[in-house]
């Protein structure tokens, strides 16, 4: 039996609560990471995500206060999961796709061992499946000359987690709650108060956008995909036929592949 212990990530990156938001910030773009445990005394108290970060700056209460000056607390997910290190892994695989947490926390006498992310499931895909059988071939996209808060709106009433950006038929680029995280924190510490609104307001996605964009062609499996992500360390993995964006496939759909 495969258990959580077994494919967890036990060197894991957290932060105190008394930490300055700029902090974590830097350690997520330093390791290309989306989420953070906030511990004390390694005891767990939640999970700071690029997703909360973006709803904390970019909210009115919050609107003048520059990410330097909020501290880890203060953008803490506390409804967070937890499993023990003995759990058998086929209750972490029945969860994948479900409204949830996309990290689960792996604790033991309250204190915080490791962390299970979809990335560390992957090496497990092994379906030799053509991606065009699970490929998501409905695509929400956006712009360059989008407004990043146009962005925001699609993803949230979406609930999907990053964009495809299309310029005229052609991918150019991806934008998530990462890029808007740290374009609002930017945004905050670069721009008076009184003019920020207004910033806020005309930041185009093609300023924030991530290039250049991983994607392959149709035809490739599913477990080839999976060692696409897990190489680039990306989310998604848009596909192209005829220099066209046809499909996308996320770490999700790979893992749902996984029999249990």
């Amino acid at each position: 039996m495969l258990e959580v212990k077994d494919v967890m990530t036990k060197d894991v990156i957290c932060v105190d609560k008394d930490v300055d938001l700029r902090h974590v910030l830097k350690l997520m773009k330093k390791h290309e990471i989306t989420k953070i445990p906030v511990v004390e005394n390694k005891k767990l108290l939640g999970v700071i995500t690029d997703n909360i970060i973006v709803y904390k700056l970019g909210s009115i209460r919050k609107r003048g206060v520059p990410a330097s000056r909020l501290h880890a607390s203060s953008v803490t997910d506390k409804n967070f999961e937890t499993v023990s290190p003995g759990t058998d892994i086929k209750k972490i695989l029945k969860k994948v796709g479900n409204p949830g947490p996309t990290m689960i926390n792996v604790v033991e006498n309250e204190k915080l061992l490791g962390v299970i992310t979809k990335a560390d499931l992957l090496p497990h895909v092994k379906s030799n499946k053509k991606v065009e059988t699970i490929m998501q071939k409905k695509l929400l996209i956006v712009a360059p000359g989008n407004r990043i808060i146009h962005a925001r709106r699609v993803m949230i009433d979406g609930n999907i987690a990053r964009l495809p950006v299309v310029d005229k038929g052609k991918l150019v680029g991806m934008i998530s709650d990462t890029e808007i995280a740290f374009a609002l924190a930017k945004l905050k510490r670069s721009v008076p108060l009184g003019k920020q609104k207004h910033q806020l307001e005309g930041l185009l996605i093609g300023d924030v956008m991530k290039t250049p964009v991983i994607w392959s062609a149709l035809g490739i499996t599913v477990v080839d995909a999976a060692k696409i992500m897990m190489k680039n360390n990306i989310g998604a993995l848009p596909l192209l036929k005829d220099d066209k964006l046809v499909g996308i496939i996320t770490r999700t759909d790979l893992i749902k592949t996984i029999p249990y």
